[in-house]
């Protein structure tokens, strides 16, 4: 049976008021400078310089998420839209061979939150940078040709899943809080891609998504699928 963290109730400025993340600070602060410029210039720019910090704000915000409880789940590691799912060789540099695994994509918008996390609790056996392109992430191409950086997550039994951050066509840095040989908690923050992006998830062999082409993904959240699911309920049927 699935639970949740059991959480504090939140407060009415909390639920317009989001925390931000540190990564974010120095951006915010250019922004609100440039914001005074544009008021010394001319009073509507600097509105405009209003609005723009605003959204530099809400881009970097860092909420707290509720981490559904349960053997096996596998959640999304980012906000955003199920853009493709698909049969896809992972990643090379990763060392994990040709065969092709079931590959969940979720595209983030400028307007997503960006804080990256853990889909499952495991270990970072292997994490592998890749310099690239900038092609619009939402494309398919995107994983093959985009900067990227690639993460081997070696599960309790010995299995493997892949989370690949792909920089997208206004993103220029992949911000990593993580290395390897880490131990993550499944929704502990493992990193950060800045302007608009993608995350794609490379599910174990025989685990099929539960999630549909254009669903809308919470961070931490939404349960992309589910380990050992058929063998789960068969022994669930019996008790």
């Amino acid at each position: 049976m699935r639970s949740h963290q059991r959480a504090q109730p939140m407060t009415m400025l909390e639920t317009f008021l989001k925390p931000m993340h540190r990564e974010g600070y120095k951006f915010v602060g250019i922004f609100a400078v440039i914001t005074l410029v544009l008021f010394w210039i001319w009073d509507p720019l600097g509105w405009l310089g209003v609005g723009a910090t605003v959204w530099c704000y809400y881009f970097f915000r860092d909420p707290k998420r509720s981490v559904p409880q349960g053997r096996g789940l596998i959640v999304s590691p980012a906000d955003g839209v199920v853009s493709l799912i698909e049969r896809a060789v992972p990643p090379p540099e990763l060392g994990v061979g040709t065969d092709a695994l079931t590959r969940i994509s979720v595209f983030m918008s400028v307007f997503n939150c960006h804080v990256n996390r853990a889909p499952i609790a495991a270990r970072i056996a292997k994490m592998a940078y890749r310099p690239g392109k900038f092609f619009n992430a939402s494309l398919d191409k995107a994983s093959e040709d985009n900067e990227r950086n690639s993460l081997l997550l070696e599960l309790p039994d010995g299995r493997h899943l892949i989370v690949v951050q792909i920089a997208g066509l206004v993103a220029r840095r992949i911000v990593p809080f993580v290395s390897e040989g880490q131990s993550l908690r499944t929704g502990e923050r493992f990193g950060l891609i800045r302007f608009g992006s993608r995350l794609d998830v490379y599910l174990p062999d025989g685990v099929e998504p539960l999630v549909a082409l254009g669903q809308t993904m919470v961070g931490g959240e939404t349960v992309l699928a589910e380990l050992d699911r058929d063998m789960l309920r068969r022994a669930a049927s019996r008790e």
